[in-house]
């Protein structure tokens, strides 16, 4: 075994082993717990309620990661988010898990859920909500609940949602309290289980505040919201009449309009099953040819050729660009190209050419120029983008300053910014600094940003920053009159170290929602694939505006 296989095979072993221990949620006893309430765990309920034998695409399982310790940690954010198929149309699931602090939402809980709501949004995707949740984890609540990207905006692009036409189905499954309790009452429909409660105060908290003494079930029970209050549609006995129901109003729902690209979709010839970490390095400082990624994610033409047809090959070659079809969708790649390029340059005076070393996953000026020009041409065909991502950064020096590296790479960014077509993100080994930008990272609004295991994400390289804080530490103890001994200035860059490189990790991107999902590489074109497929549903495309272009 070489020792490239032998990275790969460790770090997928352990994000298996990783991905298992945050899929326990709260742990057996309190799956436990919920069993004996005769509910099912989160994860038991999407299962039951996708289409046999289907994929659930499960979203931002990470969230949290090593996160909250103090109080215990929040496994996969408390909430479990992903795309199931429901009588074959792809619908957007939130799950509150009960088994994690009572599906109680810390701080990542509400974000976690706001992602999710937004990629529905963004893509006319059909939601439903499976909530058992206790509402705001009270000792962080001023994290939680008022900012733009907190709790309320869960509401907000709840009810925006309903405006734009796109299903929302509720089930409640147990607790659904305080300003929760909303979230499923702003559905098409809602159904709530027997033993389940819906009240904006429980009963101690309807005691304290105006000394009422009610019990669970007058108080919010599923009853008296189907009989008295008429807040709930269907009263179901259990988990498994619920999720019968959601299954059989799913059915109901028409199809809506697929995008014009998607309708472009050809019958997809698939490549030759290649092991995709035999072509790319655990170790992204390795060089590779990113055409041959290409080609093993791509379909294949009847005459058994790659579908890519490259843009301008010869020119900017640090980024390759160009046109494929993939599960028989049109894309659009701009891809880091890893390899050392040879560049050929205009004579400086004298006669014929002159030549330079170019470092592969670096921008120059002049594949950012290229990269802008394709995002043009990808939005004057209207074909959705994909981004694969192993960035260094913009190159940097004199040289590169007096080409106009900055006014090259603002256009490159504009670009990004302004594209109106569906923009997908895999993040296979570096994304670091402006190059996370101009390769459209989260900020950018990607529909999905997935990434491998060897991703690393950070404003700059692990060694690089290291001994940039070290300076900076170095700086701050002179200036207090001490001058550390060569042991403790190798100590000192040790932890700095360990703390960059911990941050490096994708986990720890992956636990903030900078990412949506952490996938292996043999699994990337049937994610992409299936993630255009959820794309395809939003029929709305906006026209292409840059504003002010650099030339």
């Amino acid at each position: 075994m070489t020792q490239t296989t032998s990275l790969w095979a460790d770090a997928l072993t352990r994000l298996d082993a990783d991905a298992a221990q945050v899929r326990l949620g709260g742990g057996a006893k309190a799956q436990q717990r919920q069993h004996d309430k005769n509910r099912l765990t989160a994860r038991e309920r999407i299962s039951r309620l996708v289409d046999a034998g289907t994929p659930f695409d499960e979203l931002m399982t990470f969230a949290g990661w090593e996160m909250y310790l103090d109080v215990g940690g929040c496994p996969s954010g408390g909430t479990i988010t992903g795309i199931g198929t429901v009588h074959g149309r792809p619908w957007m699931i939130i799950a509150n898990d009960a088994t994690v602090k009572a599906g109680a939402f810390f701080p990542i809980t509400a974000k976690k859920v706001i992602r999710a709501q937004t990629i529905a949004f963004e893509n006319h995707l059909p939601v439903m909500y499976l909530v058992d949740s206790a509402g705001v984890y009270l000792p962080m609540q001023d994290e939680i609940f008022p900012d733009q990207d907190d709790f309320g905006r869960v509401f907000y692009l709840n009810a925006r949602m309903s405006a734009a036409g796109i299903p929302q189905l509720a089930a409640i499954m147990g607790n659904c309290v305080a300003g929760g309790a909303y979230l499923p009452v702003m559905c098409d429909t809602l159904i709530m289980t027997e033993g389940s409660g819906l009240y904006l105060a429980g009963p101690a908290l309807v005691k304290a505040a105006i000394g009422q003494t009610v019990d669970s079930e007058d108080l919010g029970g599923a009853a008296m919201h189907a009989q008295i209050a008429g807040t709930v549609d269907y009263r179901e006995a259990d988990d498994d009449a619920a999720i019968k129901r959601l299954r059989s109003l799913a059915d109901l729902y028409a199809e809506g309009d697929v995008a014009g690209w998607a309708r472009r979709r050809r019958e997809a010839l698939p490549p030759s099953n290649q092991n995709l970490t035999d072509l790319v390095a655990f170790d992204s400082g390795k060089p590779y040819d990113v055409r041959d990624l290409i080609a093993a994610i791509s379909d294949v033409t009847e005459e058994g050729e790659g579908s890519f047809q490259e843009f301008k090959a010869e020119y900017g070659e640090t980024i390759v660009c160009g046109f494929a079809r993939m599960g028989g969708y049109p894309v659009a790649y701009v891809a880091n190209q890893r390899t050392v390029i040879k560049k050929k340059l205009k004579a400086g005076g004298e006669p014929g050419l002159r030549t330079r070393i170019e470092v592969g996953g670096v921008i120059y000026g002049d594949s950012a120029d290229k990269a802008a020009r394709f995002i043009l041409d990808a939005n004057q065909a209207g074909t959705p983008l994909i981004f694969l991502s192993d960035v260094t950064g913009f190159m940097v020096g004199r040289d590169s300053e007096q080409e106009g590296i900055i006014r090259r790479g603002a256009k490159l960014v504009n670009a990004v910014s302004n594209s109106v077509v569906p923009k997908l993100t895999l993040i296979t080994g570096g994304s670091f600094g402006a190059g996370n930008y101009a390769m459209n990272g989260k900020a950018f609004g990607p529909r999905f940003l997935f990434a491998w295991p060897s991703a690393k994400y950070a404003v700059m390289s692990g060694n690089a920053a290291a001994k940039t804080l070290l300076d900076i530490q170095l700086a701050a103890l002179n200036r207090a009159g001490h001058e550390p001994d060569d042991e403790e200035l190798q100590r000192l860059y040790d932890e700095v170290k360990s703390k960059y490189d911990t941050e490096l990790n994708p986990r720890y991107a992956a636990a903030r929602l900078w990412v949506d999902e952490i996938i292996k590489p043999n699994d990337t074109r049937e994610r992409l694939i299936r993630a255009l497929e959820v794309c395809a549903g939003q029929s709305r495309t906006e026209e292409f505006k840059v504003g002010v272009f650099q030339v």
